[in-house]
């Protein structure tokens, strides 16, 4: 093939790294260096049920507000109903929350051992059990507040004004509290359902169990051998009855005052996750279930079955909730969304309203996308593709993939056995994104890659294949990596057999065929492909990459090459040997630079114009995951499997940043406008922004060692409140600032003689401003012209002439006031303050009155030297002048400033005898600093010719 085989294995010689004294080093921080946590996106609610309140305002013509309240692991959002926006999100709490409540404008979480009261995401009061269990449930009781213990043991009763606790209710051994209701118009009374299936009435004022209501009464035929616990409860419209689901996916619709069952319905799919009675007028139920299915029974007809909405959501259903007065149902489920359905008349099925949803698997790959830094694409377990929103939540999106609910449901089968395979590759361009398709993904064990357009929400129009000719014992192998080019026109596709094909992203036509060839000889022997037979040795590609200006196609194989092609012509240019497999690579279009992840846990640098490696980044204790270089390729980011995300300065080669998260990251991207890093982790199904703290303020890009390591833990939705929001930006500040080595002090050596480093030209102007101002004095004064009259004046006469009246102007001076004559003279200079302030402060070197007089003109200096006429003045610049002599610096503006005092008001020294003496000390220090001058000088011009005579 013409193919130039690099046989240089060994990676180029590298600078021997600087070893220091660590032991005097700081403390490590407990932030990292480069990144802040900055906040969480994607996170909508979790299996914790969520808390629906409406709120009617006098006046109101559009009716009632919906707020929604969700859980997010440790913290809670709160949603407005109408569009489904976020309102705000409250702190995090010490432990993952357990329940929530609402209490007015109040929300009461329960976390742990406490529960917390919150007012607009503030923390106000917060309770603890003194018995330290944590706590799984709680309910606002008027002025009470009522909470099990974990274990189901107690329940545990505080008054909330005064947040003391009131009681303690103990239940029996073999009865394990689940849940606490409230029924509608019982005073002081609670229903305390267990997880055996029966149920406690209690009076909470008197502390007294008034009935128990057995299993047996509960439910229809209960298991002898497990119990069936009791999973949900409800209140109706009608006095005296709830609504009770179970484990065994059994509902009882049973009238408490009576003690018998009124109703008994059952879903077969799953326990019964959710209840809710329909309140605007027409009896309906509706019920969850913990496989995603939602029920609606006619309560007119005895329990008949509506319309069963089948995957509602993508897991169980975790609440369930009516909008009082309202044909709306809102539904939550472990699928991390919310859901609003509208029911247009009472027997019509529900159709879908509005929701806000997210990934419910963690997502594996996320990308940046387009320029502006505003929207990054995740790909997930879920098998779906979104599109995060950084600047807004509601602006997220699901990529579609078609009417799959429909299909859904004719089959009778989940929605997400409809998607395709998880998306193994991603990549995209944006330059032709308003004219075609312009995402191209590749998929877990799929022969083909399909596109997508991102200004249409959807999939694509093209299907790639690497298949080609189908003919007798040729393997078709699946698409392992995908490339758009940086023009948009065309998508490249790679298999585990080797195949890479080039098609047109606008008519999905075959443009181009590469091939890698048979494996290169110096390949170690334990990467090679095994031939079986007679068959083609076939070479797993396991990237793509393309250059900018489509010159240049990089293709890497899994038994350690990097093949280079030309674009244009499919020609294999060069073939680069690497040590080790490469599993991975990322290319940086504008500077060059390709990131090759290698299976020897080394991440290697090539340069694509030499293609030779330029750098070997080590260090991983883990297999490496994922990387991605900043904008100007300055830095690059690692994650790896033992938890650490690593910056690495490429130019250096060295750690400059490292930090070890909860979980592992499964990916990072770098945003175009390089303020945020993105990662997703494996336990999340959020991704999670860091702040580059180098954007907003001075970073120290010293070299660090592993053990610097410190552990952060996630960003949070919102981290903080509002107020405490705006402060943000203060705290990405890095505490400790490094000496600059670069910077010259002050004196190098207390022995010589230091110059101001200011050009000669400013202390030759001063010396001869007399002179200058005399060159430079105008010959006459200017002259103003004469003024024309608007209308000019006519002498009588034949010919015109104009009378042109001779008007003598008589300037007259305005005389200044006695007050403004003292005023004038009464107020000092800058020059005079800083001069008596250091004369009076004792200073030894009046550094800040000399700095100031550096900075003044020449003009401005002699103004100043002219205005010292008092003999205190002489005298204190006298001491200024012999001060400085002896501190050994700015010994030419000294000099300078010597002559031309001494010019000016030499005849008032020497007629004074109080300043004899300042004179003297004077003469003698600059008599002493010139005789150290000359010696200096002479050493030097000695040290100099002798050198010059050896050399």
């Amino acid at each position: 093939m013409g193919a130039n085989v690099d046989t240089r294995a060994s990676p180029p010689p590298r600078k021997r790294l600087r070893t220091e004294d660590t032991s005097a080093a700081q403390p490590a921080k407990q932030e990292p260096r480069l990144f802040a946590p900055f906040r969480a996106l994607g996170l909508i609610t979790n299996s914790v049920p969520f808390v629906l309140q409406t709120r009617s305002h006098k006046g109101a013509t559009d009716g009632p507000r919906i707020h929604l309240v969700t859980c997010l692991g440790k913290a809670w959002a709160m949603w407005e109903g109408g569009k489904m926006g976020l309102l705000f999100v409250g702190p995090d709490a010490p432990s993952p929350i357990a329940s929530m409540a609402m209490d007015g404008n109040a929300v009461w979480v329960s976390s742990g051992p406490y529960v917390i009261k919150y007012l607009r995401g503030k923390e106000v009061e917060r309770l603890s059990n003194p018995l330290e269990s944590s706590l799984s449930h709680i309910l606002i009781f008027g002025k009470q507040l009522l909470a099990l213990t974990d274990d189901g043991s107690r329940m545990l009763v505080w008054d909330t004004e005064s947040g003391e606790l009131q009681t303690t209710i103990q239940f029996e051994p073999d009865f394990t509290a689940i849940m606490i209701h409230h029924p509608a118009t019982y005073l002081n009374k609670v229903l305390v359902a267990s997880s055996q299936g029966n149920m406690h009435l209690w009076n909470i004022r008197t502390q007294t169990l008034i009935h128990t209501f057995a299993a047996a009464s509960l439910l229809t035929s209960p298991s002898n051998t497990t119990s069936t616990a009791i999973t949900a409860l409800a209140r109706s419209p009608a006095i005296d009855v709830v609504g009770i689901g179970f484990s065994s996916g059994e509902i009882s619709v049973y009238d408490i005052r009576a003690d018998e069952r009124l109703m008994r319905m059952v879903m077969q799919d799953g326990g019964i996750r959710a209840l809710s009675f329909r309140s605007d007028g027409h009896p309906i139920l509706a019920t969850a279930s913990s496989t995603g299915h939602i029920a609606l029974w006619d309560l007119n007809s005895g329990g008949r079955l509506l319309h069963l909405v089948r995957g509602a959501h993508d897991g169980a259903v975790t609440a369930l909730e009516w909008v009082p007065g309202q044909p709306v149902l809102v539904s939550s489920g472990e699928d991390n969304s919310v859901k609003q359905w509208l029911f247009d008349s009472p027997t019509d099925a529900p159709r879908l309203l509005k929701f806000r949803s997210g990934h419910h698997a963690p997502p594996h790959l996320i990308r940046y996308y387009g320029e502006d830094g505003k929207q990054i694409l995740t790909a997930s377990r879920d098998r779906s593709l979104r599109c995060t929103s950084v600047v807004r939540d509601s602006r997220s999106f699901e990529l579609s993939q078609g009417s799959l609910a429909k299909k859904a449901a004719n089959l009778s089968i989940p929605i997400a056995s409809l998607k395709f395979p998880p998306i193994s590759a991603l990549s995209y361009s944006t330059t032709r994104s308003k004219d075609w398709d312009d995402i191209l993904t590749a998929h877990t064990d799929e022969a083909v890659a399909r596109t997508w357009t991102m200004k249409d929400k959807r999939l694509g129009k093209h299907v790639f294949t690497v298949a080609g000719e189908k003919k007798k014992g040729i393997a078709v192998g699946s698409v392992k990596a995908v490339c758009v080019t940086a023009c948009g026109n065309f998508g490249i596709v790679a298999s585990s057999t080797g195949v890479i094909n080039m098609y047109n992203m606008q008519s999905g036509i075959l443009r181009r065929t590469f091939d890698v060839g048979p494996c290169p000889s110096n390949v170690p022997s334990r990467f090679r492909p095994t031939a079986n037979g007679k068959k083609k040795q076939e070479r797993c590609i396991t990237g793509l990459a393309s250059d900018a200006l489509d010159r240049v196609l990089v293709a890497s194989t899994l038994d350690g090459t990097i093949n280079f092609f030309d674009f244009h012509t499919a020609a294999l240019e060069h073939t680069l040997v690497l040590p080790s497999s490469a599993v991975s690579i990322t290319l940086h279009r504008d500077s060059g630079l390709l990131a090759v992840i290698c299976d020897d846990l080394v991440v290697r640098i090539v340069d694509i114009e030499t293609r030779r490696i330029v750098r070997e980044l080590g260090g991983f204790r883990g297999r490496v995951l994922d990387l991605t270089f900043s904008p100007d390729s300055r830095w690059l980011v690692t994650t790896s499997m033992d938890s650490i995300i690593r910056t690495f300065d490429i130019p250096t080669g060295r750690l400059i940043d490292l930090f070890r998260t909860s979980s592992v990251a499964t990916s990072v991207s770098f945003s175009p406008t390089n303020d945020f890093l993105a990662t997703s982790h494996v336990d999340s199904v959020g991704v999670y922004l860091w702040a580059n703290r180098a954007q907003y303020s001075e970073v120290s890009f010293q070299s660090i060692v592993e053990e610097d390591v410190v552990d952060v833990s996630l960003p949070s939705m919102q981290g903080v409140a509002e107020d405490e929001a705006l402060d943000a930006l203060s705290a990405l500040t890095v505490q400790d600032q490094p000496t600059d080595v670069f910077v010259t002090p002050p004196q190098l050596d207390g022995d010589l003689v230091t110059l101001t480093l200011l050009p000669r030209s400013r202390w030759q102007t001063l010396l001869n401003l007399e002179v200058i101002q005399q060159r430079n004095k105008p010959k006459e004064p200017p002259k103003q012209p004469e003024k024309a009259p608007f209308f000019l004046p006519t002498l009588p006469g034949v010919e015109p002439r104009f009378a042109l009246e001779q008007k003598k102007a008589e300037d007259k001076k305005k005389k200044e006031t006695r007050r403004l004559q003292r005023a004038a003279g009464s107020t000092e200079s800058v020059f005079f303050k800083k001069l008596s302030e250091a004369h009076e402060s004792d200073s030894s070197d009046y550094e800040d009155f000399f700095n100031y007089a550096k900075a003044l003109s020449p003009a401005a200096m002699d103004l100043e030297l002219r205005a010292l006429v008092t003999l205190d003045a002489l005298q204190m610049f006298l001491a200024a002048l012999t001060s400085r002599l002896r501190s050994h610096r700015d010994f030419e503006a000294v000099q300078t400033f010597m002559n031309v005092f001494l010019r000016l008001h030499g005849d008032v020294l020497a007629t004074n005898a109080e300043l004899q003496h300042d004179l003297e000390t004077l003469a003698e220090a600059q008599h002493k600093e010139s005789e150290r001058l000359l010696e200096l000088l002479a050493s030097s011009l000695g040290t100099l010719g002798f050198v010059r005579d050896t050399m």
